[in-house]
């Protein structure tokens, strides 16, 4: 680790609530069954990620409705930024867009979604390696040139709401290298209408706990909202402080 790693004060202890009692352990098993047989199966990666959803009794609402773009169009792929909460984010995105996504190279080993992940064409990094960071930077504007978008978490790690950490300014640089338009969206999670920490999957928390803590969650939702595309014009700082306003202005801190 080094002294430029994105660290969250978020942990499951501290954080991690939920604002309503648990449904009932039947039903609970029966979602993580419902979830085994959508991972077990084949057909279009948004299909598969809105399905998901479905198994866990998660809702999900979507600005734009599913089925529309999150990128711009044209010749070059667009740079979706996005908040991160939880493992779920990865799956809103893609129910949306079953765009590129740059992440940590552990995702790619995680039981059940990895494989998700993986048949997503994911960009596995090192996020603790300042050295590979270049490389990355290249990937992803290689890839955005290419015509294809990329989903990325600007802030490096996950947190218990919307209110989080600082975007971090390296892949805005790939923006910029690529000529390639930037969504910025917004995701958070509620249980009857209220801000909720339930899906978070936040410091020394496994994948598996949380997993069984979301299936046992009662009325939970999560909101994907896409903001106005930001031209990429100016530096990487100017663009991640624009991208941080435009994301996380309106997101509703939690207070577990």
């Amino acid at each position: 680790m080094n002294v430029w790693t994105a660290t969250s004060p978020c942990s499951p202890s501290r954080c991690v609530t939920s604002e309503l009692p648990p449904v009932s352990t039947s039903e609970a098993i029966a979602r993580g069954a419902a979830l085994l047989k959508v991972l077990a199966s084949t057909g279009p990666l948004d299909v598969r990620a809105r399905r998901v959803f479905d198994a866990l009794g998660i809702g999900l609402d979507t600005d734009p409705a599913p089925r529309a773009a999150l990128s711009a169009g044209g010749d070059t792929g667009t740079l979706i930024v996005a908040n991160h909460i939880s493992w779920l984010d990865i799956l809103a995105v893609m129910a949306v867009e079953p765009a590129t996504f740059l992440a940590k190279r552990e995702v790619g080993n995680w039981p059940l979604l990895g494989g998700l992940a993986t048949k997503a064409g994911t960009l596995f990094v090192d996020r603790w390696s300042l050295r590979a960071l270049p490389d990355s930077v290249a990937v992803v504007a290689d890839t955005l040139r290419q015509g294809t978008s990329v989903a990325v978490f600007p802030e490096a790690t996950t947190w218990c709401s919307g209110k989080g950490g600082v975007f971090r300014r390296a892949m805005f640089q790939a923006a910029i290298d690529a000529n390639a338009p930037i969504r910025p969206v917004t995701l958070s999670y509620t249980q009857e209408d209220k801000p909720s920490t339930v899906a978070a999957f936040v410091g020394d928390d496994t994948l598996a706990r949380s997993i069984a803590r979301v299936s046992k969650a009662r009325d939970l939702r999560a909101r994907l909202t896409a903001r106005p595309l930001i031209e990429p014009t100016g530096d990487r700082r100017e663009l991640a402080a624009l991208a941080q306003h435009a994301v996380l202005a309106d997101a509703e801190p939690v207070h577990a």
